[in-house]
């Protein structure tokens, strides 16, 4: 199962109409509603604000709306698109600026469901993976060591604060979070010692 890297848009213009797609990292369903609440409030001059999300540790959770399109014709599609995708934790709008001519049923569907696959395209994804996270302290003299460690692919969203002591946090794979402990407590020679939070999948 993949999730959603960072934000992401496309834009297209069917027969004068205007449909921006706009794709979002969420994981909730109230951080789905609220982000729905504050795109309708940033195009309050569009037509429509459409959108479908996928939410779970096995996509479990599904959600969708046509914003007073025809039933069916567009939270439907979006929706659609992204169970094709096999992906979780986003959340795909689609606002529409109606450009007068009207797209009919069919027309919609094709519309709606175009749009969610050209942001899809464009997007960034990463696999979904059980993780922990982590968070040490360590002298200046050991940080550079510390840091070319952290740089490998088991260790994301890594932070770095500098005052008396080099501070670190990120979030490292479950499966390599034993391995971090001995890295640092050897390096330390049992000086340091890695705090390790609850596992989460992200």
């Amino acid at each position: 199962m993949e999730v959603l890297s960072e934000y992401a848009n496309a834009e297209l213009e069917i027969k004068k109409s205007r449909f921006l797609a706009e794709a979002f990292p969420v994981s909730s369903q109230s951080e789905a509603r609220s982000l729905l609440k504050s795109q309708k409030e940033k195009y309050d001059d569009a037509t429509h604000v459409v959108h479908g999300f996928v939410l779970g540790n096995a996509a479990e959770i599904l959600g969708m709306s046509d914003d007073g399109e025809p039933a069916g014709t567009a939270g439907r599609p979006v929706l659609d698109v992204l169970k094709g995708r096999g992906c979780t934790n986003i959340m795909v709008t689609v606002t529409r600026w109606f450009g007068g001519t009207l797209l009919g049923t069919g027309g919609l569907v094709k519309a709606y469901g175009d749009s969610a696959k050209a942001v899809l395209e464009v997007a960034r994804f990463h696999q979904l993976v059980a993780r922990r996270p982590f968070s040490f302290s360590l002298d200046y003299d050991q940080y550079q060591q510390v840091k070319r460690y952290l740089a490998a692919p088991e260790f994301v969203s890594v932070t770095e604060e500098f005052s008396t002591h080099v501070q670190l946090a990120g979030f490292v794979e479950s499966a390599a979070a034993e391995k971090l402990s001995m890295f640092v407590r050897d390096l330390t020679k049992g000086a340091v010692r890695v705090e390790l939070g609850v596992e989460s999948f992200m």
